[in-house]
């Protein structure tokens, strides 16, 4: 006789006598455990298959030890940009013996349904329902500040703070702005901004006005510090 069993959102194959490791479970070792989400049963009398679980079924386990799988590395790297970052991560599991299965409905559940938590309802007084209708109501209305246009590669907030100053506070605006006079901005502002490179700031920020952030990342990708490599 063997099972298929729904435990922790995955599903077992059990038998009698068969070790599994499992999601953690909690509790102790030595205690019993029983799961009732039974979705398919073989046995002598043929095979049972649950809508979606096969009445009257549970499998009767017991905890033997908890313990924590593999590790695994997770390594993330963006090129150029000097980012990486590694972490490890290793699961708790819970190792299990299958003691019996029964069909018969033998085997129930010790665990109690949870208590459905009873919503407080907030006494309000006259005075503080008088209050809040006197309340001035906020706006729902985000300010307009202008695009954030340290998005572009190549652009810090000083520069965007120069190109502000300039009237250009938008992506539309530094999209149809002239390269030369964007190069006149930072030759203005002197010395330390002269040897940035303007270039693609317009076709970077024509892809951001309408909404095209995929295409700007991967052109972003190809770029160093904002300019062609």
């Amino acid at each position: 006789m063997y099972a298929v069993v729904e435990i922790g959102g995955h599903q077992y194959k059990v038998a009698t006598k068969k070790e599994l490791y499992v999601y953690n479970l909690g509790g102790n070792a030595g205690d019993k455990v029983v799961f009732d989400k039974v979705l398919m049963l073989s046995s002598d009398a043929g095979v049972q298959v649950g809508t979606p679980t096969v009445s009257g079924a549970a499998i009767s386990a017991t905890i033997q030890e908890h313990l924590k799988d593999d590790k695994v590395i997770v390594f993330k790297k963006k090129r150029r940009k000097g980012y990486k970052v590694k972490n490890g991560f290793r699961q708790s599991l819970t190792k299990i013996v299958v003691d019996s299965i029964a069909t018969d409905g033998s085997i129930k559940s010790e665990a109690k349904p949870a208590k459905k938590a009873t919503p407080k309802v907030e006494k309000k007084t006259e005075e503080a329902v008088v209050a809040k209708a006197e309340a001035p109501k906020k706006s729902t209305k985000k300010a307009d500040s202008g695009d954030d246009l340290t998005k572009i590669e190549g652009i810090g907030p000083k520069i965007a703070g120069l190109f502000v100053d300039a009237g250009i506070d938008s992506f539309a605006k530094l999209a149809t702005a002239d390269v030369e006079q964007l190069k006149a901005i930072l030759e203005e502002a002197g010395s330390r901004y002269k040897m940035h490179d303007p270039t693609t700031w317009p076709q970077q920020a024509d892809l951001a006005a309408n909404g095209k952030w995929d295409e700007l990342k991967v052109l972003q990708d190809e770029l160093n510090g904002g300019r062609p490599e």
